[in-house]
């Protein structure tokens, strides 16, 4: 069986921040997500207000180029389609900030309305919602970018046009709470995908798309 994951050789230096708690609570609800569905109100309450509690510094400690660095190489090397971009999890706009340079923002969403709060409402348009169940179309999006985020695996196929691509970003590696693996991106979206990865800065990158 031919591996649905091309590793590409990094061309931006990669500086490993280590590996995180396999239990932390916001890995488990990663996993859980991703995997089993696992998300109702009770949860979208929870982890909205943690996001909430943390959004006054949190642009501070994301903005950096080291931790953007994975974001632009996707953007640079993943042969991304051209059309609808949606942002899922833009938090304060940090991930914003570095695409709209390079192509418009159709949307950008989030479930904290604190995080938004932050987020520069001139590199696109700001929208509050829950990833498990956003306010889009069928097929609208050719590519939906999601940073440090939650993966709803039939929502993000939902909305994705059927030649669009993910970009899945880590931008601590490994060391991300809200984390999984390119394979773990890959076997949880429904059917059949095919992924690049590589690495940048502190962070991992992967495109996916439908094979």
């Amino acid at each position: 069986m031919t591996n649905p994951v091309e590793h590409l050789p990094p061309v931006v230096p990669f500086r490993e921040l280590g590996t995180h708690n396999v239990e932390h609570p916001m890995r488990v609800v990663t996993r859980e997500v991703a995997t089993l569905g696992e998300w109702d109100a009770e949860r979208a309450g929870f982890v909205g207000s943690i996001f909430d509690s943390l959004s006054s510094d949190w642009h501070l400690k994301h903005s950096e180029a080291e931790r953007t660095a994975s974001l632009v190489d996707a953007l640079q090397r993943g042969d991304l389609p051209d059309g609808c971009l949606i942002e899922l999890g833009c938090g304060t706009g940090a991930g914003t900030a570095v695409i709209a340079p390079v192509r418009p923002v159709n949307a950008a969403i989030d479930l904290s309305p604190g995080m938004l709060s932050h987020a520069d409402p001139s590199c696109a348009p700001l929208v509050r919602a829950d990833a498990s169940n956003l306010p889009l179309p069928d097929s609208c999006a050719h590519v939906v970018v999601m940073l440090n985020m939650l993966l709803f695996p039939r929502e993000v196929d939902r909305i994705l046009a059927p030649d669009g691509a993910l970009v899945w970003v880590n931008t601590a590696g490994e060391s991300t709470p809200i984390h999984l693996t390119v394979e773990e991106v890959v076997d949880s979206l429904p059917g059949a995908w095919t992924a690049v990865a590589s690495r940048a800065g502190t962070g991992t990158w992967c495109v996916a798309r439908r094979g």
